[in-house]
């Protein structure tokens, strides 16, 4: 039978999970973390708690129900998907082959305020290594971040790009670096460039010189690792159907991802659609290859 996998353990992704394995969908769920869910609180909006609920007992409720009815539950970080008439998760730790994904992963609230960033995005400012390391070739790029995320997209531009430099901004890297990747540990204080990007300037003077440079801190959210796929996005959410359904064949996407109110009981409603339509699609391409 095909399988399903679900990328974050949130609301959207575990009321997804909780719809497939009734469908008796082989799920499996991967994330990271609790994401910003798990520092909340004080949660008094949601409906069937007559007491406020924190959002890390929120989400241990819904692990828990989710692991109950059969969902496997895998501590991992994804750091990529392809696909190739069906669907592979690159995670840290190994890869997942799926008759069906859902991202569920939020979305990113946070990026680096570095002037000329917005003004160069898309003019040698990139986040998908996968999507535009074909316009850097034989060209020199950087990559900004510092843990496996970043060194996954750096070794994607590897191959075809002429030099590309890691830079932590002023951190230290979270991860070992492979040899063949500089790293400059230096502040960045601008990104300049007439029309595209060409240096990156360092508060202490120095500069870089480079053709792009790849946004690549944290983990891959959900709308990163839809574009590395090729699933259509727009001003910063995944675009769907009324299905939940991308762009992609047979990858859903579900709760803050797809925009709109970034609340609970959104997630859980496109989570819930997403699992059932999910399940529809499986079954649909199972009848199908009989």
């Amino acid at each position: 039978m095909s399988n399903a996998v679900i990328i974050g353990k949130g609301p959207a992704g575990i009321s997804a999970a909780l719809y497939l394995i009734r469908a008796g969908i082989p799920t499996t769920v991967v994330g990271r973390d609790d994401g910003a869910l798990g520092k909340v609180k004080k949660i008094e909006n949601y409906y069937g708690f007559e007491q406020p609920v924190s959002g890390e007992d929120l989400l241990c409720t819904g692990i828990r129900q989710a692991e109950r009815l059969g969902v496997e539950l895998v501590a991992d970080e994804v750091l990529g998907i392809t696909y190739d008439g069906s669907l592979n998760v690159q995670t840290k730790k190994g890869e997942y082959k799926a008759g069906s994904v859902v991202l569920a992963t939020g979305s990113s609230r946070t990026s680096p305020r570095l002037p000329g960033l917005k003004e160069l995005e898309g003019h040698g400012v990139s986040y998908c290594a996968v999507c535009d390391a074909f316009f850097y070739r034989g060209k020199d790029v950087a990559v900004l971040g510092g843990g496996d995320y970043a060194v996954h997209e750096a070794m994607e531009l590897l191959p075809t790009s002429r030099s590309v430099t890691l830079l932590t901004n002023g951190g230290e890297p979270q991860t070992e670096i492979p040899e063949p990747l500089k790293v400059c540990r230096n502040e960045i204080a601008s990104l300049e460039g007439d029309r595209s990007l060409q240096r990156v300037v360092f508060r202490d003077g120095t500069e870089l010189q480079a053709a792009g440079l790849f946004v690549a801190l944290g983990v891959a959210g959900s709308t990163e690792l839809a574009r590395k796929v090729g699933a259509a996005t727009e001003n910063g959410r995944i675009v769907v159907d009324e299905n939940m359904a991308t762009t992609v064949p047979g990858l859903f996407a579900a709760g803050d991802c797809t925009g709109g109110m970034l609340q609970i009981a959104k997630a859980v409603y496109e989570g819930a659609q997403a699992g059932t339509q999910a399940a529809k699609y499986l079954r649909k391409n199972e009848a199908a290859a009989k």
